[in-house]
């Protein structure tokens, strides 16, 4: 059995406020899940926005619902009952789909950014290139490379012997938590892991540098301002979401040691968790005008029911 205690939120002078934690994660779980099922909606709903870039942030926002629902349950449980305590199956599995999910939506978010480098430098290819099978396959891909990448090092962590305290200084079971309580000679998993992450943070920056550097040097060279500002405005909110989310991985896994800066990491581990699952749903629907008439749509057409 091993033990989650997180000073961020199980200091002992703050146990009086886990109903107040209770509530502020409870709400900001709901919100988020109820704001990417909201995204999912509207896409599969009407018919404007049955489109490959859609269809992409669909399925993102599917694994952002399950992304978080790896974390935030346990944690409420936590608030709820105060029992800290998870099983070594229970920690694996949650650090397993946990990093596998959050690899996905990488690769995903780099098949975006080519997905906007086609539709806007490539327009006449487009359709032919991002067809119905094409757009499967991809999604496909993005879930099978984040699964092979990540089961081989929480599975060669997983095999590692552990003999005490078990007591894990995180609010969740993540990779470096867990390599810290091992007694066992740990570097060339760590070393893996870091290549691995790496591997996945940089290429998808890498394809996100390539594809916008392209689009921007094709949005500069059209004729009308009013297509410029469309064409950009289509492409910011990748951009906002990717950096929301790079920014905060970064800092976490791109370190060889990775029981270094345990207590730095909870802090962006909560932003990883938290907060941006909850800001992209309004980053996608506030700052997207086919979204807001989808919306605006589908509400009227509610009240016409009525």
């Amino acid at each position: 059995i091993l033990l989650l205690s997180n000073s961020l939120y199980f200091n002992t002078h703050l146990q009086h406020l886990g109903h107040i934690f209770f509530m502020v994660h409870l709400l900001a779980y709901l919100t988020s899940i109820m704001g990417n099922m909201l995204i999912i909606t509207i896409i599969w709903a009407d018919h404007r926005l049955q489109t490959p870039m859609y269809f992409f942030l669909s399925n993102f926002s599917f694994i952002e619902c399950c992304f978080i629902t790896t974390v935030i349950p346990k944690l409420l449980t936590i608030f709820l009952s105060g029992r800290q305590t998870i099983s070594f199956a229970a920690c694996f599995t949650q650090d397993f789909i946990f990093l596998f999910l959050g690899a996905t939506v990488f690769f995903l978010l780099s098949v975006l950014s080519l997905d906007r480098y086609l539709a806007i430098c490539k327009p006449l290819h487009y359709p032919t290139i991002m067809n119905p099978r094409m757009c499967y396959l991809l999604v496909a891909s993005c879930l099978a490379l984040g699964f092979f990448f990540m089961v081989v090092p929480v599975g060669m962590l997983s095999q590692l012997t552990f003999c005490g305290p078990n007591v894990i200084p995180h609010f969740f079971c993540d990779f470096g938590p867990l390599t810290n309580l091992s007694c066992s000679d740990t570097r060339s998993i760590e070393i893996l892991f870091f290549n691995l992450a790496f591997f996945i943070l940089g290429s998808s920056l890498v394809i996100t540098i390539i594809a916008y550097s392209n689009i921007v040097l094709t949005i500069m060279r059209l004729p009308s301002a009013k297509e410029r500002q469309r064409a950009f405005s289509t492409c910011s909110s990748h951009l906002l979401v990717l950096s929301l989310m790079y920014v905060s991985c970064v800092f976490i896994y791109i370190k060889p040691n990775q029981a270094s800066r345990l207590d730095s990491n909870r802090e962006a581990a909560l932003v990883n968790t938290v907060v941006t699952p909850l800001l992209n749903p309004l980053i996608y629907t506030l700052r997207n005008k086919q979204v807001h008439q989808a919306l605006r749509d589908t509400l009227s057409r509610v009240k016409l029911q009525k």
